[in-house]
């Protein structure tokens, strides 16, 4: 087994579709990408990929190979990392990753503090949903994420920076779209789209909501992130539940309202793993509650303020 297998199939299980993968991601044909995947799963033992007419889906043995080959290229990308910066000594880094928007509101402020530390510093971003942040925490390959407070986070510490409430996105031309406040009673009432495919806490903290103020919400379609989730908003005429910052993301043709009554939060998270030595991380840490400040002082979207 090589590594090109490997990516390979991450590119196929990531699109879903062997034909996009290889025109978008991969720069093959489709039927040598095919010949490679069959390769890898001969070589396995096991169907990794099910094939159907619109596309391709994992198997239940895909899943678990998707999270172990992600894994591996993460250690491979880290090693090879770790030796670079070994044998190339370079000016202090600094390894950032953001869910998907989220570098909109902090980035600046963020910058800022770290340039007062250490003007020559270089940063290098990511965006990436907080699970995968998380694992890349873990493996070394970021010193710092904004993230969920993942479970199964072995040798990672949290720490709390503010608590999103949650806001409706919708149509802009939907019925409700007149209206300041949603109630949650008229989302059941909807289509419902699903904004939490790739984060477990973000999906928990939902059912949480709907089953206290009693609501079913069975999503009808899932996004693979909130920003996939607002395009199938826009196109199926349905409603979807994200955190306040997601107002960065939104297109012309949807809007974002409150949540009637007390709206349920999320816990927006700095994370790092506690066998990171970097003294410059330590002195951004201590830094923390200043730059909270300064995005509370300085942004038109209000989080509420952590305990």
């Amino acid at each position: 087994m090589e590594l090109r297998h490997l990516r390979y199939f991450i590119a196929v299980a990531e699109e879903g579709s062997l034909l996009t993968a290889a025109q978008r991601r991969l720069n093959t044909s489709q039927p040598s990408l095919s010949r490679q995947i069959r390769d890898l799963e001969s070589e396995v033992g096991v169907q990794l990929l099910e094939r159907q007419a619109r596309g391709v889906v994992l198997t239940d043995a895909g899943r678990v190979f998707l999270d172990h080959a992600r894994l591996a290229l993460l250690q491979v990308e880290a090693a090879t990392d770790g030796a670079r910066r070994t044998a190339q000594p370079q000016r202090p880094v600094l390894s950032m990753g953001f869910m998907v928007g989220l570098e909109v509101m902090w980035l600046p402020h963020l910058l800022r503090i770290l340039r007062e530390e250490e003007p020559e510093i270089e940063v290098t971003l990511c965006s990436q949903s907080s699970p995968e942040l998380a694992l890349a925490l873990t493996r070394g390959k970021l010193d710092v994420a904004f993230l969920r407070r993942e479970k199964q986070s072995t040798g990672l510490t949290f720490k709390l920076l503010a608590k999103e409430p949650l806001i409706a996105v919708l149509p802009a031309d939907h019925h409700l779209a007149s209206r300041k406040r949603i109630r949650p009673q008229d989302l059941v009432r909807e289509i419902y789209v699903s904004s939490a495919r790739t984060s477990p806490v973000l999906h928990a903290v939902i059912q949480d909501y709907a089953s206290k103020v009693g609501i079913v919400l069975k999503a009808k379609y899932e996004g693979e992130n909130i920003s996939s989730a607002m395009s199938l908003v826009a196109s199926t005429g349905g409603v979807t539940l994200v955190p306040l910052y997601a107002q960065n993301m939104l297109a012309p043709n949807v809007v974002a309202r409150a949540l009637e009554g007390v709206p349920p939060t999320v816990d927006l998270t700095l994370g790092y793993n506690q066998a990171n030595s970097s003294p410059l991380l330590y002195r951004l840490l201590s830094r923390a509650d200043e730059l909270v400040a300064n995005v509370q002082n300085q942004s038109i979207i209000r989080y509420v303020e952590a305990d």
